[in-house]
């Protein structure tokens, strides 16, 4: 039986949100025509692409690509003592509605929810050691009543879900974040977007470990690779998460340490069906596009035929 999954691609391997200078000059075109060429079936979204639904429908099917998703930079952890639940999610509600409209216009089934309020990711000369938490579970019981509420929004207005992006610099971070996250949301309203790279620079040395804790909350995977080495003195030397980026932390599946045959077992068995997504931020003249993006997809592939 032929294993429902499909397989595309984030334009990081081309052109870099967080750090522009990364593939500043690459042009949008040419991300989607190679990642074409190479066999992914749809992208992940970045700034380079048409920011309305209608364009950006038109933009992919001049390559015959889906819209895999896109990152939603959310602020509910933004816990101010003069805004209740309600309002902070009201917020949220108004300030979303672009960027949903965007995505259910061109039959995305899931937003990559990143938590920004406090983060340092962004931060170049900001170690990542200094990432924000939640001092106390009534912050955390606050969190989780405005995820879900939020969840549970999109998914009766857009028919979309909620991928939480557990990520370096943010309040979820850790394996204990994560379990913590998913102990306290609604599993019919918070899902979770399962990063192999992030899962194991967070501390899960093993991300198969977690994936296996929490597979039936995964509506999303992010697959990427990492420098255990790299990572290693990331950690030592006190490094922001962009300068771990610049260094070369991340790079694309079979190119690292995680072992994504487990990973994709464990995916296979509990009967995901949705996206997996290459997604390794590096610098292109250090790592070219062409040949990591096709060496990430040419793993994947393989795993998934083993698979079938």
């Amino acid at each position: 039986m032929t294993w429902n999954v499909k397989i595309g691609i984030n334009p990081i391997s081309w052109m870099n949100d967080d750090l522009p200078s990364l593939g500043g000059e690459t042009l949008l075109e040419t991300a989607l025509q190679e990642g074409k060429e190479i066999g992914y079936e749809g992208f992940e979204l970045g700034n380079k692409f048409p920011k309305d639904g209608p364009g950006l429908k038109a933009k992919l099917d001049e390559f015959g690509l889906a819209c895999v998703s896109g990152w939603y930079s959310g602020f509910l952890a933004e816990l101010a003592p003069e805004q209740d639940n309600a309002q902070a999610v009201a917020a949220e509600i108004a300030r979303c509605q672009p960027h949903m409209s965007k995505l259910q216009y061109n039959g995305v089934k899931v937003v990559v929810y990143g938590e920004c309020a406090g983060t340092v990711q962004g931060q170049i000369d900001t170690p990542v050691a200094k990432r924000p938490t939640f001092a106390t579970e009534a912050l955390w019981l606050a969190y989780a009543q405005r995820l879900n509420a939020f969840g549970q929004h999109l998914l009766t207005t857009y028919g979309i879900q909620l991928a939480y992006h557990h990520h370096m610099g943010a309040y979820v971070e850790s394996a204990a974040d994560v379990d913590k996250l998913m102990d306290l949301t609604d599993p019919a309203k918070v899902f979770l977007l399962f990063d192999t790279g992030h899962a194991y620079f967070g501390g899960a040395l093993d991300p198969n470990a977690l994936l296996l804790k929490h597979v039936q909350r995964v509506v999303h995977v992010h697959c990427k690779d990492v420098r255990v080495p790299v990572i290693a003195q990331a950690r030592n030397d006190q490094w922001s998460f962009l300068n771990g980026v610049l260094n070369g932390v991340f790079t694309v599946p079979g190119d690292g340490s995680i072992d994504f045959a487990a990973v994709l077992s464990t995916l296979h068995a509990a009967g995901y069906e949705g996206w997996l997504v290459v997604e390794a931020e590096q610098d292109p003249a250090v790592a070219p596009s062409y040949a990591f993006a096709q060496k990430g997809y040419q793993t994947l592939r393989a795993l998934v035929n083993l698979q079938n």
